[in-house]
């Protein structure tokens, strides 16, 4: 056993939302497809997830060139009344201590 998680169906701890945000949240300039890569996502999803989190506040992007920049509002409050009063910025703390897909194979960045 090498260590890596089964493959599963089922619940997780972490919602696909909060995964693309750590994503962005390591890289503000990080593609659609890296973040496909890094959540084991289809682009789509990822494309509909950031659509949701712009849409609910969380996030925004401007283009540079021919890539999108990010932006996290970090001080809006998590949705759920029961995470009340925390923030974005301290759901990212907490996901910050341990990311083991923090970096991006040099195949993927490539296709």
């Amino acid at each position: 056993m090498d260590g890596a998680p089964e493959p599963h169906s089922g619940w997780t701890f972490l919602t696909n939302h909060a995964r693309v945000l750590a994503a962005i949240a390591a890289d503000q300039t990080i593609r659609v497809r890296d973040i496909a890569y890094r959540c084991q996502l289809t682009e789509r999803a990822v494309q509909k997830i950031i659509s949701d989190l712009e849409d609910g506040g969380y996030l925004t992007h401007h283009r540079e060139g021919r890539s999108n920049v990010y932006r996290i509002a970090a001080d809006t409050f998590l949705r759920h009344p029961a995470d009340a009063p925390a923030t974005v910025a301290d759901l990212l703390s907490l996901l910050a201590h341990h990311d083991p897909a923090a970096s991006v194979p040099q195949d993927a960045e490539n296709h």
